[in-house]
């Protein structure tokens, strides 16, 4: 497999669409259609796999001894996901600023202490080269909607394990997977 170029499809102000052009295992040539955060093409022409599009933010409450989780109504599922505050990383912006600010905006809550945070990592590959940190902290105060724009409608939920598990085995909800990867494990160990 070789990538040869691609072609840009669409683009606005926070997503564009390419067609990747490339040589197939048998020597033929394909093309591959992805959605992407980047204006200048995808990561993988421009050479931008590890910089993060966006950060995830799993936030434990220290006072409360608590995770909390948001429920976000998402357009693009026509109803409220369950997920954890995320957000863009701004132009400028580090990953640990993004942080503290898409923290306070969507609940409210402040950043305490950086945790750890994962390395550059991808959503969903087979569609889209959009990348995420995924930043644990302890958190503190008490959540308001306040920072949401108008396009958001967000709740603010705190979970203990078992109420992570309850979640975790109820089909009848929207859950964002890497949500969903987290709140079994905090279930099933009570930590994060």
């Amino acid at each position: 497999m070789k990538l040869s170029d691609s072609l840009s499809l669409f683009s606005d102000r926070h997503l564009s669409v390419y067609q990747l052009r490339y040589i197939n295992r048998e020597g033929r040539r394909a093309g591959w259609t992805l959605a992407s955060r980047e204006s200048a093409g995808p990561k993988c022409m421009t050479g931008r796999l590890n910089s993060a599009d966006a950060v995830v933010i799993v936030p434990y409450h220290r006072e409360r001894r608590q995770l909390v989780i948001i429920r976000e109504f998402r357009v693009a599922l026509g109803g409220f996901q369950y997920g954890f505050p995320a957000g863009l990383v701004d132009p400028g912006e580090s990953v640990g600023q993004a942080v503290e600010r898409e923290l306070a905006e969507e609940t409210g809550l402040r950043v305490l202490t950086h945790l750890r945070q994962s390395p550059v990592v991808f959503t969903s590959s087979g569609i889209t080269d959009e990348s995420v940190v995924m930043a644990y902290v302890e958190c503190g105060g008490d959540p308001s909607d306040a920072g949401n724009s108008a396009s958001e409608v967000i709740e603010t939920h705190f979970v203990g394990p078992g109420e992570a598990g309850r979640l975790c085995r109820d089909d009848s909800i929207l859950m964002d997977v890497k949500t969903w990867l987290v709140l079994t494990g905090f279930a099933a160990s009570g930590s994060i």
